[in-house]
């Protein structure tokens, strides 16, 4: 069976290292994601992607395959069910570019089953722009509204 593949590229009135810290500081991610993403974004380390509503509900997992700060993350991604099976798991790149005074953006969600791409299809644009506007304005957007 092919695998989907997802990618979406937005330009933020941004620096690299606000973007960077965007992505992988809990406080951060809480604000413009409504979740926290945990992790000491290590090579080999597991990451959780947890609820901020106060029930510490876990969401998502994986393993932090590459990173190189400020320009480049990449991870596994997979229901808590699959935790013990990366091979049941996708894989997100997210790549950070200065271009002039701003940020391109990409992220490129692959390795992706038909249900996991639905619905990252819908949540990778409301989440990145929520991103975008915490960082341009210092105002998230209601993602899940």
């Amino acid at each position: 069976m092919n695998k989907e593949r997802f990618v979406y590229v937005t330009y933020i009135a941004s620096t690299p290292s606000q973007v960077w810290k965007a992505l992988i500081d809990g406080d951060l991610t809480r604000q413009y994601w409504k979740h926290t993403n945990e992790s000491d974004w290590k090579p080999g380390s597991r990451w959780r992607h947890v609820t901020a509503d106060g029930t510490g509900t876990v969401r998502l997992v994986g393993s932090v395959v590459e990173v190189i700060p400020s320009k480049r993350l990449v991870l596994t991604w997979g229901e808590p069910a699959d935790a013990d099976y990366p091979g049941r798991h996708s894989r997100v790149a997210v790549d950070i570019e200065r271009v002039a005074d701003m940020v391109r953006l990409t992220v490129t969600h692959d390795e992706l089953e038909p249900e996991m791409a639905r619905k990252i299809a819908a949540g990778w644009p409301r989440v990145l722009s929520s991103l975008k506007s915490l960082l341009e304005t210092g105002r998230a957007l209601d993602t899940w509204a």
